[in-house]
């Protein structure tokens, strides 16, 4: 899909997953609310992964206040496969492009504008974790991950699971087809996708910061699990766009 001339009214849904974080969602969704102000016409997606806490109830209070909010309340299915079910929402949107971010606040919304700005050079925007606050472990995994991705694919990809992007709508609804059903992580596909199409993705530097509430999610063996198993994934991945390829032939 070639590039998008971005125009000046042109405007964005932001996808963010929510799963307990009473602690800290007030002010996280009251921040991007704020933002997306200063976009006439943008909204903000919200999808409760059947948080167990009072995310819920403050995200009902917090939407009755700003009009921009629309909130899908879910069973439990897990951070990824959230995020692909808010894909699918949004692409049936008008909105011209598709930001993702996630709700814990690591990535604060002053540093949406340098990713909004580069639009009209690229369809597929990465910020990059410069400075990334996060546990030794999941840097490790995250490390691995990338040379798995070089190795499979040919693609240096600084961050390619960052929740910090943004894509336009239609170029997303393309590529959507092409994830294979329940990954663990869909962001990494589509950012294999988007360098596989020689899109300019950017990686723009943006500031992460210490996860400060929560209770971090993969540890230990759950952590190793979820590694083998998004391995398994990107070498099943290679195996089925290299039959793609041939069939195109």
């Amino acid at each position: 899909m070639p590039k998008t001339d971005p125009g000046i009214d042109e405007t964005f849904i932001v996808v963010m997953p929510v799963y307990n974080e009473e602690e800290c969602i007030e002010e996280i969704v009251r921040s991007w609310a704020g933002l997306l102000k200063q976009h006439s016409g943008s909204e903000l997606l919200i999808l409760n992964d059947g948080s167990t806490d009072k995310t819920g109830e403050i995200l009902e209070k917090l939407k009755g206040e700003h009009p921009i909010i629309r909130i899908i309340s879910k069973n439990n299915e897990g951070h990824g496969k959230t995020i692909y079910s808010g894909y699918l929402e949004a692409i049936k949107s008008s909105h011209d492009w598709v930001f993702q971010t996630d709700s814990d606040g690591q990535i604060a919304p002053l540093d949406f504008p340098g990713i909004w700005e580069a639009r009209s050079d690229s369809d597929y925007i990465l910020g990059y974790r410069k400075n990334r606050n996060d546990p030794a472990h999941r840097l490790v995994l995250t490390g691995i991950m990338s040379n798995m991705i070089y190795l499979l694919f040919g693609a240096h990809l600084k961050d390619a699971n960052v929740p910090f992007r943004l894509i336009h709508r239609e170029y997303l609804a393309s590529l959507l087809p092409l994830i294979p059903n329940g990954v663990f992580a869909p962001n990494v596909f589509l950012s294999i996708l988007a360098a596989r199409d020689n899109l300019d993705l950017q990686n723009i530097p943006v500031f992460h910061k210490k996860r400060k509430t929560g209770k971090e999610s993969l540890v230990n063996i759950k952590l190793a699990k979820c590694g083998l198993r998004v391995a398994k994934e990107l070498i099943s991945f290679r195996i089925s766009l290299a039959s793609l390829d041939e069939k195109h032939r």
